[in-house]
């Protein structure tokens, strides 16, 4: 089968959620089908040489299409005056539009693929046998970040999470196929028909992401991109809310904040018990390193890779209840779970304290990622999904 892929972001580096799920599903649907890549890029600083030396051993043919800043400008001034979700006006450019149409009509591939609702205004009216992955519910992350912004923030926030709403719900009846990351986001789509999208789990890269012995520098880490809100989110409540806490009953317990293109308050964090990175070469040297993982979040939407990669090397994970709700890992035996500052201080607490108890945890909080998140089984819930139509 010949599947077209459309994607917002060049898929390499992996230092973003939805790069590493495309990279990785377009990985293993190579196996079986032919790839022909469409990437838009709006980021000057990626190596497209390089880019296309990593994708090309999947890909039957690549292209990316560069978004310029004045354009991207002008389109969001537009998208805000046709009532459009501004995320789909950023990534929408006519003549990348004119590019985009032009492949699919060069390779008449037999299913088109969408990464997120925003690239859906390229697919939209393509005669041909569609699929979109929503992924994350874009609008209810939206929602999640007007209810903690500041209030002359709010009004942005609330009209995009509305167009947002609205968009998914329209595209829905447009595409074949439908997925998403997991059933929690699912019931966030406002369709009736929403059980009809197919879920479709990130998975780990086990060869990858395993056990590494290392001598520990930090108590503490938490990693992923450092410019993404729910991060830079996560890195506040983190940093100036559970840390001190911890600190009052073990003073010298250490945090590391690992991640790309730190935020300034990311930045501002750091401090003698605080170390943040910035970029990592390989951030399993700095899950080896690690004693505990802690993913805090409060805001955003989907799966968490980073759990899933600390699980796989056998780290100790805390979380919080609205992470674990589409990881759905066993509490007290798989992952700890802290619904306030003072649990999740509790919980980094005991697993410092308990060692053979942070071991238990790591060692069944690692057979469940085994036995639920492997990227070739879950992309094989996709491929059945597109065999079907």
């Amino acid at each position: 089968m010949k599947i077209f892929v459309l994607l917002s972001r060049i898929p390499w580096p992996l230092e973003k959620g939805d790069k590493l799920r495309a990279f990785n599903q377009i990985k293993s649907l190579s196996r079986n089908h032919e790839i022909f890549l469409c990437a838009l890029n709006d980021d000057a600083s990626v190596d497209k040489n390089e880019a296309k030396q990593r994708l090309l051993p999947y890909c039957k043919e690549i292209e990316f299409i560069d978004l310029p800043k004045i354009k991207i400008l002008w389109n969001l001034a537009l998208a805000f005056l046709k009532g459009m979700p501004i995320q789909c006006g950023y990534f929408y450019n006519k003549n990348a539009h004119s590019c985009i149409h032009n492949f699919i009509q060069r390779v008449q591939p037999d299913m088109l693929y969408g990464q997120l609702v925003r690239v859906a205004p390229y697919l939209q009216k393509e005669k041909c046998k569609k699929t979109i992955d929503y992924q994350d519910v874009l609008s209810y992350g939206m929602k999640r970040r007007m209810d903690t912004a500041s209030f002359y923030k709010r009004p942005i926030f609330n009209m995009e999470y509305k167009r947002l709403q609205q968009f998914e719900r329209q595209i829905f009846d447009e595409f074949d196929v439908k997925t998403i990351i997991s059933d929690s986001d699912r019931q966030l789509i406002d369709h009736p028909r929403r059980n009809e999208i197919v879920i479709v789990p990130n998975g780990v890269d086990f060869e990858h992401f395993t056990q590494k012995d290392s001598s520990k520098i930090y108590d503490v880490v938490f990693t992923g991109n450092m410019a993404y809100p729910p991060n830079v989110d996560a890195v506040d409540y983190l940093s100036r809310e559970i840390m001190p806490i911890v600190w009052q009953t073990r003073p010298e317990t250490s945090l590391c904040l690992a991640g790309a293109t730190p935020a300034p308050s990311v930045k501002a964090a750091a401090n003698d018990k605080i170390t943040v990175t910035g970029w990592v070469d390989d951030m399993r040297d700095v899950y080896a390193q690690s004693r505990i993982f802690i993913a805090p979040m409060r805001i955003g939407t989907g799966l968490q890779n980073k759990l899933l990669e600390a699980l796989a090397m056998e780290l100790p994970c805390i979380t919080s209840p609205l992470a674990n709700k589409s990881l759905q890992a066993s509490e007290n035996e798989e992952i700890l779970v802290g619904k306030s500052p003072q649990e999740l201080a509790d919980a980094i607490v005991r697993l410092l304290n308990d060692e053979d108890f942070a071991q238990s945890i790591a060692l069944k909080g690692n057979n469940f990622v085994h036995s639920h998140y492997d990227w070739d089984k879950t992309t094989a819930l996709l491929e059945e999904a597109i065999r079907r139509v």
